[in-house]
């Protein structure tokens, strides 16, 4: 009687094992998807990152990532400002798709679909962390432009976010010698303040505002490993947008460069030691392979930074504002250990309306053929398989009031654009002429009239799309 009932014992124990394999098994199974981080910084031109070629700032994390995956050598904002480019990045649309054509003009539609909506459809936990600028964050917020519109009405499970800018140190007090918008003679910073998940923020508010926004997004990640779900978290930095400061430890980084300089530096620097201590944490999880990255900036360099030359557009003309290459050509990389290629340094001209049909691509998720979109997957980019973008793309903003309306049209190596305010439409060829010093209008008439006409039937399919074509109220 004892051995029989030793042996079954052991029978109902080995089932037993089995079974928790199995659910073991299965559970694991069920995050297969790759998890997506999607980081963009705020203002940061193309030269002012050491992947780019400047010599003088620290960006060790940024710099190995990018020697770690793809570099862009041609990314593109949708505009050379950050509201309409946050809302290309987001749906693959061109922002005068949905009238939000600058800062704080409008907000995000409700019938726009997010690429947080279309992962959480797909089992992705969904997280916002830093500036949102695509609508208020406050429902009782009563201002003369834009409306509320805040991240959690589009896909996102868990928000830490400010409707717009905030100093890059101590991000609810105003800085030292700061005069301008958001000042307050008390000391108290009056401009935006963080709201995470609809409600104000109180705590754990002082110091570095990357670190701010990353002890936020960590927890979230955490979470969502816990749950053994896979997990989309957009991460968007305020640095280095006005007004930017440095802390000292950062500053003391840059002891021979001028103060101002020290501070853009220095929160460039505190950036990126916020996302190696990001990484890291993936790395500790175990997670790292199983995780895309995708960092890129909003625009190019501020006006003011770029003119007193503290901020960088790198080997280009123009700046923030502008549709010469400064404004709108940005730095950009994405990774993806043990998937992508190491090293790859791509002239593909993609642009941030190319995020959104690229992850459907990558989890194989079909978009809705009804809904036009502006972008184009570069996964084959990641693939290691194209180098050439046979669509071409378009890029502009409008502030009417200012008599402003520009725009860019991009085929390949050519380029029509208005670059500032009272400025003619030129032509360039970028591939020769990066720099846009010939403007080539007058000896190449009939290639100009071809792609100003291109320009005019994308701009009637914005028109159609933001009047109702698309979907209905």
């Amino acid at each position: 009687m004892r051995n029989h009932s030793f042996y079954q014992l052991i029978i109902v124990t080995s089932f037993s094992l089995m079974g928790l394999v199995a659910i073991a098994q299965k559970t694991a199974s069920k995050n297969t998807n790759p998890n997506i981080i999607l980081i963009m910084a705020d203002d940061l031109g193309y030269g002012d990152v050491g992947f780019n070629g400047n010599k003088k700032v620290i960006t060790p994390n940024l710099d190995l990532m990018a020697k770690s995956g793809v570099k862009f050598n041609n990314f593109y904002a949708a505009a050379p400002l950050c509201s309409p480019t946050r809302a290309s990045v987001l749906t693959g649309r061109s922002p005068f798709r949905q009238g939000i054509f600058a800062a704080h003009t409008g907000a995000m539609r409700p019938a726009e679909k997010t690429i947080a909506e279309v992962l959480k459809k797909e089992g992705y936990k969904t997280g916002f962390f830093g500036k949102w600028h695509l609508g208020w964050v406050e429902p009782d917020e009563v201002e003369s432009r834009g409306m509320y519109s805040p991240p959690w009405h589009h896909g996102y499970d868990e928000t830490f976010a400010t409707k717009s800018a905030v100093p890059t140190w101590n991000p609810t007090k105003t800085p030292e010698g700061w005069t301008s918008w958001g000042a307050e003679e008390d000391g108290s910073w009056g401009g935006s303040i963080y709201v995470q998940n609809g409600q104000p923020v109180t705590e754990n508010l002082e110091g570095d505002d990357s670190r701010i926004i990353i002890d936020r997004a960590i927890p979230f990640i955490e979470q969502s490993i816990s749950k053994d779900k896979p997990f989309f978290a957009t991460i968007w930095f305020h640095t280095p947008h006005e007004p930017v400061v440095a802390g000292p430890e950062y500053l003391a980084k840059y002891p021979d460069l001028p103060l101002a300089q020290q501070h853009y530096y220095g929160a460039i620097t505190a950036m990126d030691d916020q996302i190696g201590r990001l990484r890291a944490f993936l790395k500790d999880k175990n997670i790292e392979d199983n995780t895309i990255i995708f960092f890129c900036s909003d625009n190019g360099p501020a006006d003011p930074l770029a003119k007193k030359g503290i901020a960088s557009a790198g080997p280009f003309s123009g700046h923030k504002h502008q549709m010469w290459e400064g404004g709108l050509r940005v730095p950009a990389l994405a990774l993806w250990p043990k998937h992508i290629k190491e090293g790859i340094v791509s002239d593909y001209q993609a642009n941030t309306s190319d995020y959104f049909p690229t992850i459907l691509e990558i989890l194989n998720v079909q978009k809705d053929k009804k809904i036009p979109l502006d972008g184009v997957s570069f996964n084959p980019i990641l693939n290691g398989e194209s180098n050439v973008r046979e669509i071409p793309f378009a890029a502009g903003y409008q502030r009417l009031f200012n008599d402003i309306e520009l725009y860019a049209y991009i085929d390949g190596a050519y380029k029509i654009c208005i670059p500032d305010k009272g400025d003619e439409m030129m032509l360039f060829d970028i591939k020769n002429d990066p720099a846009e010093k010939n403007n080539l209008a007058l000896e190449k008439p009939e290639l100009l009239k071809k792609m100003m006409l291109e320009l005019e039937k994308v701009k009637e399919s914005w028109k159609q799309s933001r009047e109702g074509k698309d979907y209905q109220w």
